[in-house]
C-alpha cells in the first residue's frame, strides 16, 4: 500500500503585547508533501513480514524576518523518517504478537534574530543549518480477538535518543566580539508511547473503532544545545517544562461492497501550558475530524482517498526573550488540512 498526504495549514499569530515592534507574520505554515509505503509479505501461514517507510515526525513554521517574536524564533522546522521493518506470528486462532524496530533519520533548522539595538545596527541572525541524526526506535504490538465481532489491539513505541548534529552560522554580527563556533549539537529523547485500539463489528457492512493512547512528552522536555568549533563553546540546558499527553478517538466505517466510507473523530491533549509555550514548538491541544472514501479498482488495485482537519487550539504565547523583549499574544488561527 502507497500513498501520498498534502498538508496545508494556516498559522496566524495575533499579538498583544510587541515590546521590539514588528510584524504578526501572516501565515507561518509550510504547504508540505508526506509520502508513504507499507508491504506485508506471507513468510508462512503463521509469520508474516512487514516493511514500512513513512514521515513520523514533521512541521514547519516561518514567521518571516520582522516578526514580533523574531529574536526566539523566525523560521524552523523539523521532520523525520522512518524505515520500519517488522514480524508479525500469529500464536492461536486469537491471539498474534509482532515487533519491529523503526530506524528513524531526523532533521532540524532554526532561523533566530539578534536583536543588535545596543549598538544601533540591523538585526543579526544565526542559523542551525541541517542538524541531523539517525535513530532507532523498537516496538512491539498485540491483537487478541476477544469475540466474533471484538478485536483488540495494543502497541507500544520505545522512547528514542536524538543527537542531531549540524552547522551554524552567523549573519550581519555587529555586537563586540566575533563568534567563532560553527557546529552545533542538539540532544533529546523522542517520547516513548502506549496504544490500544477496539474495533467493533456492529454487522456485515458497518464497524465501529475506539482508541486511546498515552505519550511521555514530559521526556522530550529537556533539550541540549552544545556549541563547538569556537575559542568559546558554550553548552545550553532548556527545560521547555513539557508534560505527558493522552489521547483518544472514534471511528465508524460503512462497506458497500465495492466501496465504503468512514469518518472519525479524535482529540489529542496539550503537552505544554500557556506560560511555557514557545514560538519554534507552539504546540496546544488539538481536535482532529476526518472522512474517507474507497473503492476497487480494476485487476489488483484499490483506491482511497480522503482527508482530516486539524483544530490545534489558540496557543497562547507570552515569551520573553534572552535580551528582554517580550511577546503576548495568541494563535487566533491555528487549523490544518
Amino acid at each position: 500500500m502507497s500513498g501520498v498526504q498534502f498538508i496545508v495549514p494556516k498559522i496566524e499569530f495575533d499579538s498583544s503585547v510587541a515590546t521590539s515592534g514588528g510584524s504578526d507574520g501572516g501565515n507561518a505554515g509550510d504547504i508540505a508533501a508526506v509520502p508513504s509505503f507499507f508491504y506485508v509479505n506471507k513468510v508462512s501461514d503463521d509469520l508474516r513480514f512487514g516493511f514500512s517507510v513513512a514521515g513520523t515526525m514533521g512541521g514547519g513554521i516561518d514567521y518571516g524576518d520582522s516578526f514580533v517574536g523574531r529574536y526566539s524564533t523566525t523560521y524552523a522546522e523539523l521532520g523525520a523518517i522512518s524505515f520500519s521493518p517488522s514480524l508479525g506470528y500469529k500464536l492461536n486462532d486469537r491471539l498474534s504478537v509482532g515487533a519491529g524496530v523503526s530506524i528513524v533519520y531526523t532533521r532540524f533548522d532554526q532561523d533566530i534574530a539578534i536583536n543588535q539595538s545596543a549598538v544601533n545596527a540591523a538585526d543579526g541572525k544565526v542559523k542551525i543549518e541541517e542538524a541531523t541524526d539517525w535513530g532507532y526506535q523498537p516496538f512491539l504490538g498485540m491483537t487478541y480477538q476477544l469475540s466474533d465481532r471484538a478485536l483488540l489491539g495494543v502497541v507500544y513505541r520505545a522512547e528514542m535518543d536524538v543527537e542531531l548534529e549540524g552547522d551554524l552560522k552567523f549573519k550581519n554580527w555587529q555586537l563586540p566580539g566575533s563568534p567563532s563556533a560553527d557546529d552545533v549539537d542538539i540532544d533529546w529523547d523522542n517520547p516513548q508511547t502506549l496504544v490500544a485500539g477496539l474495533k467493533y463489528r456492529l454487522d456485515d457492512k458497518n464497524t465501529l473503532l475506539l482508541n486511546a493512547g498515552w505519550q511521555e512528552w514530559s521526556t522530550f522536555s529537556d533539550n541540549t544545545l552544545a556549541f563547538s568549533g569556537g575559542s568559546q563553546n558554550p553548552v545550553e540546558n532548556i527545560d521547555r517544562n513539557f508534560d505527558d499527553t493522552w489521547h483518544a478517538g472514534i471511528a465508524f466505517t460503512h462497506n458497500a461492497g465495492d466501496h465504503g466510507i468512514s469518518v472519525g473523530f479524535s482529540y489529542d491533549s496539550s503537552p505544554v501550558d500557556d506560560k511555557d509555550r514557545t514560538f519554534d514548538l507552539p504546540f496546544d491541544e488539538t481536535y482532529k475530524l476526518s472522512m474517507a472514501y474507497a473503492w476497487l479498482g480494476s485487476k489488483r488495485l484499490d483506491f482511497s482517498v480522503g482527508g482530516t482537519f486539524y483544530l490545534m487550539g489558540d496557543a497562547k504565547i507570552n515569551q520573553t526573550s534572552a535580551d528582554g523583549t517580550q511577546v503576548i499574544g495568541e494563535f487566533d488561527t491555528n487549523n490544518m488540512l
